[in-house]
């Protein structure tokens, strides 16, 4: 439990944080409500996240401690305060011409007209992190050197895909293509933008890494073979994956409240278990006694990557995103200690 005091000393500075809010606006009925509502939006950015947080830890798991603890230290930082409160309100910002003070006097004053701001724009920020996860899903599945599959021989088919360069490339832009079906006209050139900045996002993050963490020896590595070093490129990685992965919490958060205090509250009780869970799995060799929960995870984001690309057009309801998720991971673990089993009885 020692990897989780953190969060819980965090979660209950949170609660209260949340309960004196609610008290302040709306008297004891109110403070129950916040605590309750914090507490429900803390449950379900875990179950939105946990995917995220075996990926996390399987990049992580081969860093040295300096970037470990940077990225567990700083990036949380970034991840509460950064994606789950500053981000959209620059979106808000820019959607509607204002300052940031002024859209944060907006969220505070008129919840409702920012949450109307912010899902406004939801179409462009699903583009946009539907590519990038995708890509993740994409270079994980179309690998030719990556020797467990989980799915047998169909797996190992499509991972000789890998084999042929810039495919994931070419198949997210095929997707981009086919999804702009489910926009309105008016909103199609930006949507369109928001999703090539998604693969240009991606892409960039790999040139970085190869330019910055290249020995020379491997010139033809990928983001997924550079990121396993640690370093900048790792780390920015890692950061728009988690962007990609927290906006959409936020979106979901506004069906259950439209407090922006409560709301970031919430979401930061959910960030840091995420954080310890990842902590948790990279101290204690989890991934490496769990071969195929990586696989479940990468599947996780996939799944995920196209439910945001269908939000465009289509409700998903918060609770099918996070079960669908959970159900990847427990299918994988599933499937490990099988393997296990199987493995110590040969």
């Amino acid at each position: 439990m020692k990897h989780f005091r953190i969060s819980f000393l965090v979660t209950f500075v949170c609660l209260v944080v949340a309960g004196w809010w609610g008290y302040q606006h709306h008297g004891v009925s109110g403070m129950f409500t916040a605590l309750g509502v914090a507490a429900i939006l803390g449950i379900m950015e875990v179950s939105l996240s946990f995917d995220n947080a075996v990926v996390n830890a399987s990049v992580l798991k081969t860093w040295d401690d300096y970037w470990q603890k940077l990225f567990l230290g700083v990036g949380i930082i970034i991840a509460v305060f950064g994606m789950r409160l500053l981000f959209p309100l620059v979106i808000v910002a820019q959607a509607a011409d204002l300052g940031i003070i002024e859209v944060w006097n907006l969220a505070l004053s008129d919840p409702k007209a920012y949450s109307a701001h912010l899902t406004a724009h939801h179409a462009e920020v699903a583009a946009f992190g539907g590519m990038f996860l995708l890509l993740v899903f994409l270079n994980f599945l179309l690998d030719d050197e990556k020797e467990t599959h989980w799915l047998g021989s169909l797996e190992e088919k499509l991972g000789s895909l890998g084999k042929v360069g810039s495919i994931s490339v070419m198949i997210a832009l095929g997707t981009l293509m086919a999804s702009m079906a489910m926009v309105a006209e008016a909103q199609k050139m930006v949507v369109l933008m928001a999703g090539l900045w998604g693969i240009l996002i991606y892409v960039g993050v790999d040139t970085v890494s190869s330019l910055l963490e290249n020995d020379g020896d491997d010139s033809g590595a990928n983001v997924g073979d550079m990121v396993k070093r640690g370093g900048i490129g790792g780390f920015l990685y890692l950061e728009v994956l988690d962007a990609s992965f927290s906006f959409d919490g936020v979106i979901g958060a506004f069906a259950i409240t439209t407090d922006v205090v409560i709301i970031m509250l919430g979401l930061a009780i959910g960030a840091m278990f995420v954080r310890s869970m990842t902590v948790f799995l990279v101290k204690k060799g989890t991934l490496d006694e769990f071969v195929y929960l990586e696989h479940g995870a990468h599947y996780a984001i996939g799944i995920l990557a196209l439910i945001m690309l269908a939000s465009m057009k289509f409700h998903v309801p918060e609770i099918f995103t996070g079960l669908i998720g959970v159900a990847f991971i427990v299918a994988s673990l599933w499937s490990s200690v099988r393997h296990k089993k199987l493995q110590l009885a040969a």
